[in-house]
């Protein structure tokens, strides 16, 4: 695919054509491709959304169905736990079977799913529906995303990424509004149940829009499927622990470790087999390693202001968890003209200009909002924060499938989707260690943990302005 470098012609080893060879032709021609866009990328949200939507419905299905501490943390974290340690076989899926029959069989999983978890009269049917969930989401993201970087080509793939990273990006902030709302009104179970009538049109819709893609066909892996899946699961685990624990904690350290373990194996594992699940040479791509590196610095930026902000605005300024979901809406608003915008610009600027910008943007809505004691500053220097961190998550995305075929689209979908989750989980544990007395509504509690984002943004910033510019036939850009 094309390097958004400006360079005529990426030579990175393994690197893939121009976009309009990369993907497949027909796919350009495509009459529904921007409607079908479209609703991936709301069905993707729905998967974002149901990481966030919980967590304020949590009280209500702890007085509902019996739910000890230890069962409302596995309700509020088996979904991602699943859904992150799964998104690289969902991915190795879709490049076997093809996207289009990942997409809609996870889709259907996804949707039957929530209405046993609305349905569930107890912990353990609840439990069951969320790890299925998260089953269902892992197998339809890195498909989904798939299915955009083989149907558009050019210019028009970074606007395509540009729509998917908005959408993906206002997920959390609409999660929290969302569950404020619904479990206030008819309950907690139709924070699931709103999936179900939104699930079916969008499988009846992509069944029709999506027109089929072929798979690779091959074998599966199934040992190296389990190793990663193992491996994720504990790093993202111990992550996780991280904010409860401390990161020098057994809780911590261990899971983590197991889990570095873990990707050894793998990658013996893949050096060895004869049909990897993943090919050892597109993880040294240059370009492939500088978007894994952005998602997750990206994630992890936008993590930190909700986690932070809802505990700003809920216990230092008294606000509701409706209130506080209202509040997200603006940074919500400023993820997606972020990412539209830097989707439309990103062929002409390329991926160091828009990465570079998006993170000092990103890193001085942080600053703005660790420094000033005002709610009004803080809700609009978040909401620029969020402007960047979208940016900086169409540039991940430009970067990685930049120099990736479309025979490798689904598990490179499955790569950058895992260091999403790791992000995420990075992002949490980091600024609840760092703005240690969470539940002590003074500002300078929380305002360290705003500087310490907005210290991570800098230092990514430098690092995406050291970045080898890439090499390109007779010229060098970046």
């Amino acid at each position: 695919m094309q390097s958004f470098d400006n360079s005529e012609r990426n030579t990175e080893p393994g690197a893939g054509a121009d976009p309009a060879t990369a993907a497949e032709p027909a796919a350009a021609g495509s009459p529904h491709r921007w409607r079908a866009l479209w609703l991936l990328g709301v069905a993707q949200l729905m998967l974002i959304v149901d990481v966030t939507v919980v967590a304020v419905a949590l009280p209500a299905m702890q007085a509902d169905l019996g739910l000890d501490r230890a069962g409302l943390a596995w309700v509020a974290s088996i979904y991602a736990l699943v859904f992150g340690g799964l998104m690289l076989l969902g991915g190795k899926a879709a490049d076997i079977l093809g996207p289009r029959r990942v997409v809609l069989a996870g889709l259907a999983l996804f949707t039957a799913a929530s209405m046993l978890a609305g349905l569930a009269a107890g912990p353990e049917v609840l439990l069951i529906a969320r790890t299925l969930q998260g089953i269902g989401a892992a197998a339809m993201s890195p498909a989904a995303l798939s299915v955009i970087a083989r149907t558009f080509t050019g210019s028009e793939l970074s606007r395509a990424l540009g729509v998917w990273s908005a959408l993906g990006g206002a997920g959390a902030a609409l999660g929290v509004l969302l569950g404020g709302v619904l479990t206030a009104g008819p309950g907690w179970p139709w924070v699931f149940y709103v999936n179900v009538p939104v699930g079916l049109v969008l499988l009846v819709c992509l069944a029709r829009w999506i027109r089929p893609l072929p798979g690779s066909g091959g074998r599966l892996d199934a040992a190296g499927a389990a190793l990663v899946t193992a491996a994720t699961a504990a790093v993202v685990y111990g992550l996780v622990s991280a904010g409860d624990f401390g990161w020098v904690s057994a809780q911590t350290l261990l899971p983590v470790a197991a889990g570095l373990i873990g990707y050894l194996l793998f990658w013996q594992r893949i050096r060895r087999a004869v049909t990897p699940l993943v090919d050892p040479a597109m993880l040294r791509r240059r370009p492939v390693l500088r978007g894994l590196g952005l998602i997750f610095v990206a994630t992890a930026l936008m993590i930190s202001v909700f986690f932070l902000g809802s505990f700003v605005l809920q216990n230092l300024h008294g606000f509701t968890a409706l209130e506080t979901g209202l509040s997200f809406l603006p940074v919500a608003l400023g993820t997606i003209l972020g990412s539209n915008l830097a989707g439309r610009v990103l062929p002409s600027w390329g991926i160091r200009t828009v990465s570079v910008t998006g993170l000092l943007i990103a890193g001085a809505g942080l600053a703005a909002a660790a420094g000033i004691f005002s709610m009004t500053v803080l809700i609009a220097a978040t909401s620029v924060a969020g402007f960047g961190i979208g940016a900086v998550f169409v540039a991940a995305a430009g970067s990685l499938f930049s120099v990736v075929q479309p025979q490798e689209a689904g598990v490179a979908s499955g790569v950058l989707s895992t260091f999403h989750e790791f992000g995420a989980a990075a992002g949490v544990s980091a600024v609840s260690s760092i703005a240690a007395g969470l539940l002590i509504p003074q500002f300078e509690v929380f305002a360290a943990g705003y500087w310490f984002a907005a210290a991570v943004a800098a230092g990514a910033c430098l690092a995406a302005l050291a970045w080898p510019r890439e090499k390109a036939a007779g010229a060098v850009s970046g």
